[in-house]
């Protein structure tokens, strides 16, 4: 059967105790960083996720490889920030964030442990959320290597990648011929074992990385000798069950250098040789039933689905499977029962140079991203070089503020008008900017959606009581809402109020958000502090959670908390840029959508998320801590 079959192979893990780490996809999973005084030479940057939780296929080891690799790393100069348990958005996150530290430049180190696969080809990393009873969940929700690869892909001073995949690499599905990746330049990439083989997980700690650790910690090396040395210790340990591999396109040497002596000592200590182990386990679950048997399974799980992304994964498994034609058929149709889409009637069309590297999204499904994603420094965004063309002067529509009952939100009514939405910065996903006309004036919250007034909806029976962290006041941002938990709220304040509730358009929240403002921020080309809820932003601020609302200055339009405080989740589907976006500021939807937008960034990030064009995605129907929304409606 699938479920006692499934996902297949995993990294080295991560830097923090598998009791702490989130479960799935329900919380941001915790991090870890560490930064230590780097050695002479160029910036060092790591990136170690490890997925242990994987609901009825646990691993043992992988978190306890991903720490000794994080305090290996960290002892060798590197700033290393560590991910346990990842979800598919947060490894999304985890990924875009890391493409952002890398573009000033230097050495990057990606390191996974977690159950991997082959499908269609490609080398897939499994997120824990990934349902190990549904085939085309596991192949949806994997995070493809070259994403990563491509992540690190974008010239920068000092360029040096080096990813280590500690996990199996066998394939569950029809055989198909494992490509290569497409290497950028000046990248290698350690395998822990063969393409169609598996990679012993040991008693206490994967042989691969126990390995790799002990070599890393002898003293300096050119990293290539050093792979090519660990991968002939670990066949002759595993008597060739094993045979780890690399591919390269580095140009010249690299050394990680020597481990400080304490460090070292401490490393020794933890480490485990790798003669030790036993090689009884294996980090994937092989299937019993026959390839064929899968195949009826896969295709049995998918049947009835109405989602084109579920054929497009039997198709990625079985590309020449006996369903194969049917599938493609099911797609066609799919998509011709879509909604079409207007191109928009004008753009700001900038010429695209490089890939940009803001890179909040690694965009593949529920990749909601999740929890935040990163930005490029403040003084790249506000480079004056291509900036998008300044929006109508719209204004808030004239009459008092709106509020329909005693428990709705307070609405700000707005005005028709036009405006250029996105941005030329560093992120494809804010790319091309371009011309929106709202044609019809509109409503929106002039604060997000509180604590008290989600309360109201649970206490009258429609809304889930979440309980919240911490005892914060009735006026504090409602979070910790899927975008699913929003349309409860929705529904439930239509029928409330008499009037059609819903949440803004993706177009609807830049065009309030900006305040008939064109630069990057409402305030202006340069972060200031005492205008937006975040870490960077001024008091008040803390940790813990958001500010109550209204505690930091409205924009142009007298709207509060646009930018920080909480996520907020709008209409839209996610899609990976505006190409081909609807320009009169309706929402774009997709029949099949996963996937939605949130926008704003929240207290926890940064001042360059605080930016008007800034935007992101999470799953629709995972809550996140960071994740809120405001409420929008038609106006006469």
């Amino acid at each position: 059967m699938w479920r006692k079959l499934l996902i297949v192979c995993i990294f080295g893990a991560i830097g923090v105790d598998c009791a702490q780490a989130a479960s799935a996809a329900a919380a941001a999973a915790p991090t870890v960083e560490r930064t230590v005084t780097a050695p002479p030479g160029p910036r060092r940057i790591a990136l170690v996720i490890g997925n242990a939780e994987y609901g009825t296929h646990p691993l043992a080891n992988p978190v306890r490889d991903a720490r000794q690799m994080s305090a290996t790393l960290a002892s060798l100069g590197f700033e290393v920030t560590s991910y346990a348990n990842a979800s598919a958005p947060q490894m999304a996150q985890a990924i875009a964030d890391f493409r952002r530290r890398l573009a000033a430049g230097g050495v990057g180190v990606f390191y996974f442990a977690g159950h991997g696969l082959q499908a269609g080809g490609d080398t897939m990393l499994v997120p824990v959320d990934a349902d190990s009873g549904s085939p085309a969940r596991l192949v949806t929700k994997g995070v493809a290597l070259q994403s990563v690869l491509d992540a690190m892909s974008k010239e920068r001073p000092n360029r040096i990648n080096l990813v280590i995949l500690d996990t199996c690499l066998n394939n569950p599905f029809e055989p198909v011929a494992a490509r290569a990746p497409d290497l950028p330049a000046d990248t290698l990439v350690a395998y822990a074992t063969a393409p169609g083989t598996l990679a012993d997980d040991g008693e206490r700690q994967g042989v691969y990385t126990a390995a790799l650790v002990t070599a890393m910690a002898a003293g300096p090396r050119d990293a290539t000798a050093m792979f090519r040395s660990v991968a002939s210790a670990v066949g002759r340990e595993t008597k060739q069950r094993q045979v780890p591999w690399i591919a390269s396109s580095l140009a010249g040497p690299f050394s990680f250098g020597a481990v400080p002596r304490d460090a070292s000592a401490k490393t020794r200590v933890a480490g485990i040789d790798a003669a030790s182990q036993t090689g009884t386990l294996t980090r994937g679950i092989l299937p019993k039933d026959s390839s064929e048997q899968y195949e009826l399974t896969f295709w049995d799980s998918i049947k009835d689905s109405n989602y084109a992304s579920d054929y497009e994964a039997y198709l990625k498994a079985y590309p020449n499977g006996r369903f194969a034609a049917l599938a493609r058929a099911r797609i066609d149709r799919l998509r011709a029962a879509a909604p079409k889409t207007e191109a928009p009637a004008a753009r700001t069309a900038p010429a695209v140079t490089a890939p940009a590297e803001k890179a909040r999204p690694v965009q593949q499904a529920p990749t909601p991203a999740p929890a935040p994603a990163p930005r490029q420094t403040e003084a790249a965004k506000s480079a004056p070089a291509a900036s998008p063309a300044p929006a109508t002067a719209a204004k808030g529509a004239a009459g008092a503020e709106i509020k329909d009952c005693p428990n709705c939100p307070i609405l700000i009514p707005i005005a028709a008008g036009t405006f250029t939405m996105g941005s030329n910065s560093d992120d494809p996903a804010e790319k091309p900017p371009h011309r929106v006309s709202i044609g019809q004036p509109f409503a929106i919250g002039k604060y997000e959606v509180t604590l008290d007034q989600w309360n109201a909806c649970a206490d009258g029976g429609a809304c889930t009581r979440i309980p919240a962290d911490g005892n914060p006041a009735g006026n504090t941002p409602m979070r910790n809402v899927s975008w699913d938990d929003a349309q409860v709220y929705v529904k439930w304040l239509s029928k409330t109020a008499g009037k059609a509730y819903r949440l803004p358009s993706e177009a609807e929240w830049e065009y309030a958000a900006r305040g008939g403002t064109s630069t990057p921020y409402w305030w202006g080309d340069q972060m200031r502090k005492g205008n937006a809820n975040c870490k960077e932003c001024g008091d008040p601020w803390k940790a813990e959670g958001p500010a109550t609302v209204g505690s930091f200055a409205p924009n142009p339009y007298g709207l509060y908390d646009m930018n920080g405080s909480v996520w907020e989740w709008v209409t839209d589907c996610w899609h990976s840029s505006y190409k081909n976006a609807p320009a009169d500021g309706r929402a774009w939807d997709d029949p099949s959508c996963s996937v939605r937008v949130i926008r704003g960034g929240s207290w926890r990030d940064g001042g360059a998320y605080m930016q008007s064009a800034t935007r992101f995605k999470y799953s629709a129907s995972v809550r996140q801590s960071q994740n809120g929304f405001r409420v929008a409606r038609d106006m006469p």
